[in-house]
């Protein structure tokens, strides 16, 4: 359906703390965590495997450097003499060897246990968003940025990813890594090297949280940068037409690198801060490995410890801090991961501006059945009324046609019966109803189901014909898409394509000419069969010969059914049971055709002035 003039108020409502586009303020990362932690949870027993054989890899690779001292210490004679070849102890280089292997098998097993729960949770997460797109209500999808909304998606999911990946296989190794060496260290030498090693610990971790906490809004700035430079580039792409219509591909390349010239000073000023963060790191690193170094060479010097032992804690230095040099980057990626996840948690956190009502049962027909507006009042916006008090009826099987100037409210009385919107007035009793059952009180789903719609504007899927078609019953199969063609008059057209039924559309149809998009829209429909039926303008970008034949379809495909015909042609409603002229969002007059040219109103004026533009437009 087009906006009538009413509805587009809604296209540029004032902006809202939740609405798209819109920043909104930061979460706690401990939130986040907490709103991932569920999708996780139902693979708790891999976690917890995962758990055990990362422990085990650290522990294999902590004893490395333990064995290490030991083979060192076993090297007791000098160098080459010829028994140093034979007192080489086999078993520790076998023991050796076996470790480096261990701690890489574990680390795979880890990785592939888990695995199933990293991509599990990102599906879950990923489907549970698009589902909640689909259910959010028209206003925000009206309002959106597709583009920028999309990027945040696909940034969310690989944050999923990241987040898991980096936390599970570095960070708390990391931790459990240090654990150990503290441990090691303060019971096989003095505390002094305990003291370092955690001072360097401390230290580094303090410089990396402040920091990275401080860079977070340069990275959040840079993300809302992103999409919108995103949107730009893609609302761009999609009105392809309308910018060469209007020659402003200069005016579109400028409007997109005015997005992308902010977006490279933000990144600039974000490399610029990881820069500081990334040598301030290597600062406390460096600082710590020679203060341990200096301590183990004055006790290899003094006599306290042997030359293994030295080896010995600078592998465990190498270990250590070589991880350790990466925690910050570790923890910036995640720090990232969370801001990512922020933006598509937060579409979840959007309300349903329509929701069905607890306890909602399925919409009950046994038939055609009759749909009411009772003193319905409407509003996109509180302060300009729309629909003022509309009360009609379509009686179950019957046509009742609204015609009426542009912006009058007629494809806001569809938008209210598919529940895109509800009516203002509930409370004070205003409501429709579809055989006496308020479409309030049932589920959307089933209210949706049993209508099909014939927009004005008809948008297709980047698909095949036949998609399109059967995207009306999706199981229908073939021989039903060709009926459903046939009915609708462009079965031939369909079979005079190179590929025919599975010819491709193209983005949102545009390889289709009008009248060809508007014919397979009411093939979609008559495919579908429902018992209501909505022509909004059904055969507006028809010529007069198409118009005619499937006219006459088109009344075949309401008998029998409730139909709704919004229209502008009036010479299309001439048969309908009723006519309801619409003036400013009110019923200024209503009857048959005959009656109301009769009455010689405002419908007659219409029909006259209808009738005298097709005579001049025949005329020699």
């Amino acid at each position: 359906m087009r906006p009538d003039s009413s509805a587009r108020s809604a296209l540029a409502p004032p902006a809202s703390p939740g609405a798209p586009g819109t920043p909104t303020p930061p979460r706690s990362d401990w939130r986040t965590l907490k709103r991932l932690l569920p999708y996780l949870w139902q693979y708790k027993l891999r976690v917890a495997l995962a758990l055990g054989f990362m422990v085990a890899a650290k522990a294999a690779n902590v004893s490395v450097p333990l064995l290490l001292k030991q083979l060192v210490d076993a090297m007791t004679i000098q160098p080459g003499s010829v028994e140093s070849m034979l007192v080489v102890p086999l078993s520790l280089l076998l023991a050796y060897g076996l470790l480096r292997l261990s701690t890489s098998v574990f680390t795979e097993l880890r990785e592939l246990v888990f695995a199933k729960a990293t991509e599990g949770a990102t599906r879950s997460i990923s489907l549970q968003v698009f589902g909640h797109l689909h259910a959010l209500s028209l206003r925000f999808h009206l309002e959106r940025q597709t583009g920028g909304m999309t990027r945040d998606i696909e940034r969310g999911t690989r944050g999923v990813q990241s987040l898991i990946s980096y936390s599970l296989y570095s960070i708390i190794p990391t931790l459990i890594e240090v654990i150990m060496v503290l441990t090691l260290l303060g019971t096989r030498f003095d505390m002094g090297y305990v003291w370092i090693t955690a001072a360097a610990l401390v230290f580094y971790i303090t410089f990396t949280v402040i920091v990275t906490e401080w860079r977070s809004q340069f990275r959040r700035t840079m993300n809302e940068l992103e999409s919108t430079s995103q949107s730009r580039a893609i609302d761009s792409l999609l009105n392809y037409e309308t910018v060469k219509y209007f020659n402003n591909e200069g005016f579109e390349g400028r409007r997109y690198d005015e997005a992308l010239e902010k977006l490279r000073r933000a990144r600039i000023k974000s490399q610029t801060t990881l820069s500081m963060l990334n040598a301030g790191q290597q600062l406390v690193i460096a600082v710590a490995l020679v203060l341990m170094l200096w301590r183990a060479t004055q006790g290899v010097v003094s006599g306290q410890l042997t030359l293994g032992d030295l080896v010995m804690v600078n592998a465990f230095m190498i270990q250590l801090y070589i991880p350790l040099g990466f925690l910050g980057v570790l923890y910036r990626e995640i720090k990232q991961s969370l801001t990512d996840l922020e933006k598509m948690f937060s579409l979840l956190e959007k309300e349903r501006e329509i929701a069905d009502a607890p306890g909602a049962l399925p919409l009950r027909l046994a038939g055609p059945p009759a749909v009411r507006f009772e003193n319905v009042r409407f509003s996109y916006e509180p302060a300009r009324e729309i629909l003022h008090g509309i009360s009609f009826e379509i009686p179950a099987g019957k046509t009742v046609a609204v015609v009426g100037p542009s912006g009058s409210g007629k494809s806001t009385l569809a938008r209210l019966l598919y529940r895109f919107y509800d009516v203002s007035n509930a409370q004070e009793g205003g409501r429709i109803t579809i055989d006496g059952q308020d479409i309030k009180a049932v589920t959307q789903a089933s209210v949706r189901q049993a209508i099909g719609i014939v927009p004005q504007d008809t948008v297709l899927f980047n698909d095949t014909i036949e998609y399109n078609i059967l995207y009306g019953r999706p199981d229908a199969g073939h021989a039903a898409a060709v009926q459903a063609a046939q009915a609708a008059h462009i079965h031939p057209f369909i079979e005079r394509l190179p590929l025919g039924y599975a010819t491709m559309v193209g983005e949102r149809g545009l390889k289709l000419s009008g009248g060809e998009k508007q014919r397979v829209a009411i093939a979609r429909t008559l495919l579908k069969n429902p018992p209501i039926v909505i022509f909004d303008e059904a055969t507006s970008a028809l010529d007069s010969a198409n118009e005619r034949a499937i006219q006459g379809e088109l009344k075949s495909a309401a008998r029998n059914k409730t139909t709704l015909v919004i229209a502008h042609r009036l010479s299309t409603v001439v048969d309908a049971h009723e006519i309801l002229v619409l003036v400013h969002g009110e019923i200024v007059e209503r009857g048959t055709h005959a009656e109301l040219v009769a009455r010689d109103g405002v419908y007659a004026g219409m029909w006259a002035l209808q009738q005298s533009g097709s005579e001049a437009a025949v005329a020699p």
